[in-house]
């Protein structure tokens, strides 16, 4: 037998998934790395460790399955978006720390180039907003922090990249420096229509052209392993960030499909076809992937709390002991009671981007129970994915007809019946849970013929569960009108 490594590069994790030719995981690697936060707001990886613990993840997922580098007939890359690396060309050696996609330190810098008019430029160059989430400001920060950095960079001794770059570098032994547009296009400095680096970009962080990959296709023969490392050359053929990987992996090729990740928090992308949509709802503008040199689009909303609040139930507030159990709990009442749990830990993503919102419970009362509580939290998850929807619709002039659901969360049949409700849609569950790795898979197995075509992708699209919406327009129209005034009780809570 032959297989297809998918390399699964998180922000706390490194996995290696072998998938075989009906799309099912044989064999699975993992191993966690270091998190460090040397000040507040800061998170940094080690470059290096990340790359360590990724080749052990594919030897063990290798071992597991009792088979060799010789049966892998394509790799295929998917990382965790934003995060950058800087090292040395010759040594191989990063130069400092990983700067995580959480990072906020360059908050100030993106304040100013907002005070100086700038954040509509770069919403309209590339589809995303002025923030520090962004690689482009990281980049500019490890130039200027070290003078000696930017010198070197600018004498063509240093290289710059995402973790796809990262990771591909060290597979193919120093000789490809390349990155996809789905993770380009997520770093500030790519022009969204013409998908390469723009000049203007480059001058107004002040990055060298020279340290920068070369963008390429998310799938295809795009580079080669080295022996040294794979003990034989193995095609490197799928790169692909892991958001647009997990709508990749949901068979979302269609204009309208819409998949959303129930992880820590939630990520919802709609596939836009071959035209850009520039949202003027605060949603970001992606590029979903590049096949054969067509390029597909995608508009994008981040849902910063999502079963992280099942968490705080459980490890704060102790109402459930694991997080499987608040289905139960929920399943105890027909609704919350009232209670409107709104998870603003850290502000609201999508479509608010309010850094000065907290989170609230409203609408106590002394019936109110832990199952109402639990309930509500459930639907508070439910009621922002319907915010990022409604927005959607509007920025993409597509009317959702079905939402494909993964990750963690996707599990709890009371939330995506919850979900169904409140977005008047069919709610379809994956049966492989690992989407994110399939994307990838799909991606390099197309490339080399592993698989023929996108539509035998779809065929092997396995659905596990269904919910169809139960309520109707005026129930859902009504709950939502609840919530929108809940969320203006905490908006702007924390400012000054």
């Amino acid at each position: 037998m032959s297989f297809i490594l998918s390399l699964d590069q998180g922000t706390t994790s490194s996995r290696a998934i072998l998938f075989n030719r009906d799309a099912e995981i044989v064999a699975v690697g993992q191993s966690e790395f270091q998190q460090f936060y040397p000040k507040p707001g800061w998170v940094e990886h080690d470059a290096a460790e990340i790359w360590k613990t990724q080749i052990e993840s594919a030897r063990e997922a290798l071992k597991q399955a009792s088979a060799s580098w010789q049966d892998v007939e394509a790799i295929g890359i998917t990382n965790q978006r934003e995060t950058v690396v800087l090292w040395d060309r010759e040594t191989s050696e990063p130069i400092a720390n990983a700067i995580v996609w959480q990072d906020r330190r360059t908050a100030e810098f993106c304040d100013a180039l907002k005070a100086e008019g700038k954040e509509a430029w770069i919403q309209e160059k590339t589809g995303l907003l002025l923030d520090p989430y962004f690689s482009a400001t990281k980049i500019k920060w490890m130039l200027d922090e070290r003078p000696e950095l930017r010198a070197r960079a600018e004498a063509g001794e240093l290289a710059v990249g995402t973790i796809d770059s990262w990771l591909i570098w060290n597979l193919s032994g120093g000789q490809a420096h390349i990155t996809d547009v789905s993770n380009a296009c997520r770093t500030l400095l790519m022009d969204l229509r013409t998908c390469e680096w723009d000049d203007a970009l480059l001058e107004l962080f002040d990055i060298p052209r020279s340290i920068l990959p070369e963008i390429v296709d998310s799938s295809g023969k795009l580079a080669e392993t080295s022996v040294d490392t794979t003990e034989v050359s193995i095609p490197i053929a799928g790169i692909v960030g892991d958001q647009q990987a997990a709508l990749f992996g949901q068979a979302c090729f269609e204009p309208g499909m819409v998949k959303n990740t129930y992880g820590t928090g939630c990520f919802i992308l709609i596939n836009v076809g071959t035209e850009p949509a520039v949202s003027k709802n605060k949603l970001l503008s992606t590029i979903a992937w590049r096949i054969d040199g067509k390029t597909e689009y995608a508009l994008e909303g981040s849902v910063f709390i999502g079963g992280a609040l099942v968490q705080w139930l459980r490890d704060e507030l102790k109402i459930i002991e694991s997080a499987s159990e608040i289905e139960e709990l929920a399943g105890q009442v027909e609704d919350s009671g009232g209670v409107t749990i709104i998870p603003a830990f850290s502000g609201l993503g999508a479509p608010y981007w309010d850094p000065y919102a907290r989170g609230a419970i409203l609408g106590i009362t002394r019936g109110s129970s832990r199952a109402h509580i639990a309930r509500a939290a459930l639907e508070g998850i439910a009621f922002q994915v319907a915010d990022v929807a409604q927005v959607m619709e509007e920025d993409s002039g597509r009317e959702l007809e079905s939402l494909q659901a993964d990750g963690g969360a996707s599990a709890n049949d009371i939330l995506m019946q919850i979900q169904a409700d409140l977005l008047g849609v069919t709610i379809r569950c994956s049966q492989l849970a690992e989407t994110t790795a399939l994307g990838a898979a799909f991606m390099a197995g197309l490339a080399v013929g592993y698989w023929e075509s996108q539509e035998s992708l779809s065929a092997l699209w396995k659905e596990s569960r269904r919910f169809d919406a139960k309520t109707d327009v005026e129930q859902r129209e009504t709950a939502l009108r609840k919530w929108r005034r809940s969320i203006e009780r905490i908006r702007d809570y924390d400012r000054e």
